[in-house]
């Protein structure tokens, strides 16, 4: 059959609201003539994109065919690495969870180990999920650290030994065959929860308190990467506070020398508390720990003082604060609102809404899975599989 699969795509990109659509109402969106709706419709259902969706009562009477998006079209392998722990999942093409598991996973062990292990894990879940590698259109990996977007390889991560320029796409690809995408985990985070729990908010700034501390910027709906991937690295922002102290970047006075988990835990460490890392201080800080809850409170108001400055510089509606020294509540979330209040503008804080995160530990799996379908789903990317040229490439875009 000769089909006119160009723009096919872009007929995709209006089905993927999730609701269903007749050709009388996709010619009336798109202005296009009957027979090409058609034409594209059956290149897209050749592929699996779409799906019959039932009959819906058109104007004259008739049953018309309706159609939606088919999310399980394909699976995507989504991994979100910690500097500790490990996530990693199958999903469809909604982000909808098939299966998954967690464990403790250092990534000072290296790239060939992490990432064998991750290769060994997927293979396990996909078969779990009743799949298979064929079924799969990509992979989406979010890593501890700055990531060059544009090749997926790790730039001078502080926390990363054996990692910096490691090819991990190459790596994954000459095992699993598909696409491989990475970035930074922060990034992975905001696109998670952004697109599961404020799909609807323009503006959003997902702020990661961990190891270390990093910010990931949604603008107009989308992820702002900057020129190289480097945006929203406010962990390494300069902070009056901490001017005596050296941070593993190797400057002094970062928020994260002072705020981030790990500064914590050495100082509770010091006091003779037993803190190994943050979520020994959000355990201690459960525990009611006073020591635990003072430094929590006040590691807010570190973080509050440089968003007050993103603050009036961004203005975004909401500021979704995430990683493990989250779970310590609202210790931490009282001192960021209250420093964001008191130092920023008036308009600026008129709307903003400063929240824990709402997914948990799997935002960062969510936003890996999300940031494969764009790619997949992008519309000149559907257009070139439908018309059969398109190459599977193991780089990011």
């Amino acid at each position: 059959m000769t089909t006119e699969p160009a723009g096919a795509g872009a007929l995709l990109a209006i089905l993927r609201d999730g609701r269903a659509r007749t050709r009388t109402e996709l010619v009336q969106l798109t202005g296009l003539a009957r027979s090409t709706v058609s034409q594209r419709l059956d290149a897209l259902a050749d592929q699996q994109w779409i799906r019959p969706a039932g009959e819906v009562i058109s104007s004259g009477g008739r049953p018309a065919a309706a159609f939606s998006f088919n999310s399980g079209a394909r699976t995507v392998l989504a991994a979100d690495l910690g500097a500790t722990h490990a996530r990693i999942a199958v999903t469809d093409l909604a982000a909808r969870v098939l299966a998954e598991r967690s464990r403790d996973m250092r990534i000072a062990e290296g790239p060939e180990r992490v990432l064998g292990w991750i290769v060994d894990e997927f293979t396990e879940l996909l078969a779990e999920a009743g799949h298979t590698l064929s079924h799969v259109c990509g992979v989406g990996i979010g890593l501890p650290g700055p990531v060059d977007h544009a090749s997926g390889r790790p730039v001078n991560p502080p926390i990363m030994p054996n990692w910096d320029g490691f090819d991990v796409p190459g790596r994954l690809a000459s095992r699993l065959g598909v696409p491989i995408l990475v970035d930074n985990d922060v990034n992975i985070m905001a696109l998670g929860e952004h697109r599961a729990a404020s799909p609807e908010i323009e503006h959003l700034l997902f702020v990661k308190v961990g190891t270390g501390i990093g910010c990931g910027v949604i603008t107009e709906h989308r992820l702002h990467r900057g020129a190289r991937g480097s945006a929203g690295d406010i962990g390494h922002i300069e902070v009056a506070r901490a001017a005596n102290e050296t941070c593993r970047c190797g400057n002094a006075g970062c928020l994260e020398a002072v705020a981030g988990g790990g500064a914590l835990a050495a100082r509770l460490r010091d006091a003779g508390l037993a803190a190994a890392d943050g979520r020994d201080v959000v355990n201690l800080v459960r525990a009611g720990n006073p020591a635990a809850v003072r430094m929590v409170r006040q590691a807010g108001r570190d973080i509050g003082d440089v968003l007050a400055a993103l603050v009036n510089f961004f203005n975004p509606e909401v500021i979704v604060i995430g990683g493990d020294l989250s779970e310590a509540g609202e210790h931490l979330l009282a001192g960021v609102r209250e420093a964001v209040y008191r130092r920023s503008l008036p308009l600026a804080t008129q709307h903003l809404s400063i929240r824990g995160r709402q997914l948990g530990d799997r935002a960062g799996v969510i936003g890996a899975a999300v940031m494969v379908a764009e790619h997949t789903l992008d519309p000149a990317a559907v257009d070139r599989t439908i018309a059969g040229s398109g190459v599977r490439e193991f780089a990011a875009p």
